[in-house]
């Protein structure tokens, strides 16, 4: 576990690649603060906050209510800029929302008159393209989260634990180069969480995405990070990186059981308690 302010790690350090047994590898980042900070009606919400995320790499951000997790979201969203500082994504300056970020709310938001296959490919045929090129996207994408047998349905056929699929689906059809969940499964029941998280770590591990993952649940932020930042509060720019080191392959629902996974939930625990 590393106390940072500054954290920018170079292009040769490496992290475990998302294939089951896979050797290092160098992996460059994609993503980076360089002493960020971002102020709303002259209060400063968060300050001089640096790190950066490589490719690939599971990032959970975990924190209680108002520790500035979904300020650093729609900061890499592009949906608020920065005040101070500079945030990169790709080596390129955030200037606003971009088709390189794609972001998973905590509602689905899906359009009730449209089918699964229309709502997946609604990005796709905004952009002008082909029905059947769209029609394809949406099949491979309905198969890749588990819907292939409900791409004809609608939104109001589907449980929650579906529509949340759907709304996935719909970000991967895109191919964005860095996926934001905010909290996507904290309204669904345990069972139904837990299966979608080993479902983000299976497509991580075959399309090797990005993603940066906020939540409340340690239990979410342990299973799913290949590290947690452990966010209090960001107005002093530190917070606390800690790796996380569990079995491959990574998807296993075993993990939830293996010491180190235990270990881990309770130092955070112990460290969010005090």
């Amino acid at each position: 576990m590393t106390r940072r302010s500054l954290s920018l790690v170079s292009e040769h350090d490496h992290f475990p690649d998302a294939g089951a047994g896979a050797a290092l590898s160098p992996v460059k980042p994609i993503l980076a603060f360089d002493r960020v900070g971002f102020s709303y009606e002259g209060r400063a919400i968060m300050r001089d906050v640096s790190f950066t995320v490589r490719s690939g790499e599971i990032v959970s951000l975990l924190g209680p209510s108002g520790c500035g997790k979904t300020t650093i979201l729609n900061l890499v969203a592009g949906f608020l800029q920065a005040t101070e500082g500079v945030a990169l994504v790709d080596d390129r300056e955030i200037a606003g929302p971009g088709p390189d970020r794609g972001v998973v709310f905590q509602t689905a938001a899906l359009f009730d008159w449209m089918t699964v296959a229309d709502n997946i490919s609604f990005s796709l045929r905004c952009a002008g393209r082909r029905k059947r090129e769209c029609r394809e996207v949406a099949e491979d994408m309905a198969r890749l989260v588990g819907l292939s047998a409900s791409i004809d349905a609608y939104p109001y056929q589907l449980s929650g634990g579906m529509r949340q699929r759907v709304g996935l689906a719909r970000v991967l059809a895109a191919k964005p180069k860095v996926m934001l969940m905010d909290e996507p499964f904290s309204a669904l029941d345990v069972q139904t969480r837990e299966v979608l998280q080993e479902e983000v770590l299976r497509i991580r591990a075959r399309i090797g995405c990005t993603i940066l993952f906020v939540t409340h649940s340690i239990d979410e932020a342990v299973f799913l990070g290949d590290r947690i930042f452990l966010l209090e509060d960001l107005k002093n720019g530190s917070f606390d990186d800690m790796p996380v080191d569990l079995p491959s392959p990574r998807d296993s629902g075993e993990n939830r059981l293996h010491a180190s996974f235990i270990r881990m939930r309770e130092t955070i625990y112990r460290r969010m308690r005090h």
